[in-house]
């Protein structure tokens, strides 16, 4: 039942009843709008209120584009974009973001518009109401804060004690029981172990991807998109897809979380999702060894991520880089004396068995020829 509103409110003038009245109606996530119907069906009944004070009803609009969305932001929310446009009304449910708050007030005040919650009509320009308002912006933006603190807490307390339920890469799977397990399908099973015997005896994820490819064997992963999210699929080998099954925990039998923590200086353009970046394995929340089944030892997996490391060209971190065929001495040694980093070589002579030392950087940034500082000496 709508309780019936104080109609005597000095708020309520004829200049004000004659704009239109803009019901907006939201819930963060779908799963809020299917378990949460009453809240979306009481903000609904919003329009009983706005015809009780006055409005008639083909004057009153519903915006509720919104449903299922978070409010957090406006980049997604055509809803909230347009209730911007045509200002109107209700409280926390509009923003938990204090900027996209404090603009809509800013917008009320200027064009004399009410904003109205469940319970009573606030005027931004009267300054007690607009002190309010603001007030109610700030605590629903540390709402947001405390929810979102409390669901972490809550998730790594759980982690903490292996309960909570991870998303396994697709050479796992969970039986019945809720264990990890390998996944019974016995070609995944001998696809990823041959990704580990060939890094185990080349120490190069490069070249076990050149391999994989060099004889048509996909590697299986999991399904991200798609009518059945989840499931393995099989795709072209690329080294991307080799270096996170050589980096994944989780093929050395660890239970881990807190692998990766929110970067937002590193979100990518008109991305909805913060940025992340990857955590080093001593600074994880929780990682429990010999948890379930596994590929690989946690030996052999600090070793392959050591042997990544030093595949790097990063000379000054004292990695030699991955390690190559070749008649040259100074392969892998050899560092460029203007940028610092790692040089390539280059055979040259009659049969192409004379070798060189390449600078390529200006090639791969610039699309300038490399430099040669041995040319000179050649000559």
């Amino acid at each position: 039942m709508v309780t019936t509103p104080n109609l005597s409110d000095d708020h309520l003038t004829a200049a004000r009843r004659a704009k239109l009245a803009y019901i907006y109606v939201r819930q963060s996530s779908l799963t809020q709008v299917k378990q949460h119907q009453e809240s979306t069906e009481l903000q609904y009944r919003l329009v009983e209120r706005a015809e009780a004070w006055g409005w008639p009803r083909e004057r009153i609009q519903v915006i509720d584009e919104d449903l299922g969305k978070s409010g957090a932001g406006t980049a997604e929310r055509l809803g909230f974009q347009k209730l911007i446009t045509e200002i109107s009304l209700d409280a926390s449910r509009l923003a938990r973001n204090n900027r996209d708050w404090h603009q809509l007030l800013e917008l009320c005040s200027l064009f004399g518009v009410l904003i109205a919650d469940g319970e009573r009509l606030f005027d931004p320009c009267a300054y007690h109401d607009r002190l309010l308002l603001g007030l109610s912006g700030i605590m629903s933006e540390a709402e947001l804060h405390q929810i979102r603190l409390r669901l972490h807490q809550g998730q790594r307390q759980k982690a903490a004690r292996g309960e909570l339920s991870l998303p396994v890469p697709a050479g796992l799977a969970y039986d019945p029981a809720g264990a990890v397990t390998l996944n019974p399908d016995e070609e995944v099973q001998a696809r990823l172990a041959l990704v580990f015997t060939k890094f185990r005896e080349w120490h190069s994820a490069h070249a076990v991807m050149r391999h994989l490819r060099a004889n048509g064997l996909p590697v299986p992963v999991r399904s991200s998109r798609g009518p059945a999210p989840q499931d393995v699929i099989w795709r072209e080998a690329t080294s991307a897809q080799v270096l996170s099954i050589l980096h994944n925990p989780a093929y050395a039998g660890a239970y881990v979380y807190g692998r990766r923590h929110q970067a937002p200086s590193q979100t990518r353009a008109g991305s909805r999702r913060p940025g992340r970046t990857v955590v080093p394995i001593a600074e994880w929340a929780v990682c429990r060894q010999a948890a379930h089944a596994g590929y690989i030892s946690w030996e052999e997996f600090m070793a392959n991520q050591r042997h990544l490391a030093d595949n790097t060209n990063h000379p000054a971190a004292g990695h030699p880089g991955a390690p190559r065929k070749g008649l040259a001495l100074l392969q892998g040694i050899a560092v460029c004396g203007r940028c610092g980093r790692r040089m390539s070589v280059h055979y040259t002579g009659p049969k192409g068995d004379y070798p060189g030392y390449v600078c390529r950087t200006d090639r791969d940034c610039q699309a300038n020829p490399g430099i040669d500082p041995f040319a000179e000496l050649r000559n």
